[in-house]
């Protein structure tokens, strides 16, 4: 095995034995087993378990940051912006199922520094998010009788129940339930006159 390909191949492992057998009852010596590493060639990459499973997540986390600060800098109006954005995420959790599902199931077992980190990181995609939509309410196309943090916990519910129904094998396909989902996310924000 390329020495380039290690990590790689040690969460790849780690990822299938989180989400067969669970976080806990997973050991490092069966995730470098099914690797087909050493112990060192592990430890080189990953610290512990704790930095496995938070790896596992984070790049999940960092891609759905780098794709929303791109949409955010190529502009435009604010709805569709919000609207690339919202189907933008809802793509890359279907694309980061198994992880997403492995992290939630998993993320109380972190460290008290890890979650610390992982909130810090979901709060920044979450402030530019917010920004988003206050912008829309600042331009009167968004409604302003209801939070923008309860606005965003009704967005991120659907997002974060993906895992318990979506199924790639179908029927629905990934990009129709983003845009679907997307949709009924922009009507409930959209400013309701008389």
């Amino acid at each position: 095995m390329k020495t380039k390909n290690v990590a790689d191949e040690v969460l790849r492992a780690a990822l299938g034995l989180f989400a067969e057998q669970g976080y806990a009852n997973t050991s490092v010596q069966q995730i470098v087993e099914a690797a087909g590493v050493t112990k060192g060639a592990m430890y080189h990459y990953f610290t512990s378990k704790d930095d496995l499973l938070f790896a596992v997540y984070e790049r999940m986390l960092s891609l759905q940051k780098r794709r929303l600060d791109d949409i955010v800098k190529a502009g435009g109006e604010t709805e569709e912006v919000l609207r690339s954005a919202c189907e933008d995420v809802i793509i890359t959790s279907i694309d980061f199922l198994p992880e997403g599902t492995v992290f939630f199931r998993s993320q109380h077992m972190l460290t008290p520094e890890r979650r610390a980190e992982v909130k810090r990181r979901r709060r920044e995609y979450h402030d530019k998010f917010a920004e988003l939509i206050d912008a829309g309410k600042a331009e009167g196309r968004f409604r302003d009788d209801v939070s923008t943090s309860v606005l965003i916990a009704h967005f991120f519910s659907d997002v974060h129940y993906l895992p318990h129904w979506f199924s790639s094998e179908g029927p629905e396909d990934p990009g129709e339930v983003a845009a679907q989902l997307t949709e009924l996310f922009l009507r409930s924000l959209r400013r309701i006159d008389g």
